[in-house]
């Protein structure tokens, strides 16, 4: 088969099942997420060569025992049983001292990666970092990944589609400003054809389609417009400057690592790391700026 032609089937069906699952319910979005997880695992085991059962098995139990207590039962039943305890009307935020150092972490781990990124003469790591970027780079993204999604409203599988949106926005946009008019080189030792022009123009259809997303696809009520619009419009930013720089670091560790790609699951396209390298990237950043918009808001 054609190879245009198997990337172009490959990307209908992972946009498919991405779509389905996570507007289904909340329940295929966690078990999707869960299993790319745990694939991406292998593969990030495969190229650091660390123990991949150990690490499938870690990062398991983490994902598994966030998304437990975040299910909505679950966290009802838990603020019944400690109400009574505490003496506390309000709802019982299981999770809430948790999720921020799960965030931390991650945030702490980003700027390492960033560290690295930029930092020419190294191309070996350590096994503690191996492991340190295993939880921080991996495991607690695809955790945070599943609290973006709840709203003042509860799940809101609108959110992460979105975001996957600006993502393929940028992409697209990155690469086709860059093929017509990209002169200068953005990091040439780690990606090559990416250019300084393409990622400008990303970041710019990336801002539009967040405009587009707060007005239309989201059909906010009129007095809450503008607070969309600036909501998604500086979500748009964020998503199309990390989402690069996700795309980078991976593309970092694939040359530490001496492969093109980090698997071959995904016909055309590599492996889920391939795939997801930017959203996991962004997730802790994105995570970090609606909790900014919570607290002073």
């Amino acid at each position: 088969m054609n190879e245009t032609l198997t990337r172009f089937l490959s990307g209908i069906v992972y946009v498919a099942l991405l779509i389905f699952a996570t507007s289904y319910s909340e329940y295929s979005f966690f078990s999707l997420f869960g299993a790319f997880m745990l694939i991406a695992i292998y593969e990030y085991g495969q190229l650091m060569q660390l123990n991949k059962i150990a690490s499938i098995l870690i990062g398991g139990a983490c994902y598994f025992s966030m998304v437990y207590f975040r299910t909505p039962k679950i966290n009802q039943s838990l603020s019944e049983i400690i109400k009574p305890i505490t003496d506390h009307n309000s709802d019982f935020k299981f999770l809430g001292r948790i999720e921020l150092y799960i965030l931390l972490i991650a945030i702490f781990t980003s700027i390492k990666a960033l560290f690295l990124l930029f930092n020419t003469s190294k191309n070996t790591l350590g096994t503690g970092s191996k492991y340190l970027y295993l939880l921080g780079y991996i495991i607690l993204p695809f955790i945070i990944i599943t609290q973006i999604p709840y709203g003042v409203k509860g799940y809101n599988p609108k959110i992460i589609i979105s975001i996957f949106i600006l993502i393929w926005t940028n992409d697209t946009f990155a690469y086709i400003v860059g093929k017509s008019i990209g002169k200068h080189k953005l990091l040439e030792t780690i990606s090559p054809k990416k250019t300084i022009e393409g990622f400008i123009g990303g970041v710019v259809f990336s801002v539009v389609a967040g405009y587009l997303i707060s007005r239309f696809y989201f059909d906010p009520n009129p007095k809450h417009i503008e607070r969309s619009i600036f909501i998604w419009t500086i979500s748009a930013l964020i998503i199309s400057i990390f989402s690069t720089l996700g795309d980078l670091i991976e593309s970092k560790f694939k040359r530490m690592a001496g492969v093109k790609d980090s698997g071959k699951i995904m016909p055309g396209h590599g492996g889920i790391l391939d795939r997801l390298d930017s959203i996991i990237f962004v997730a802790p950043f994105v995570f970090l700026f609606y909790q900014i918009l919570y607290y002073v808001s």
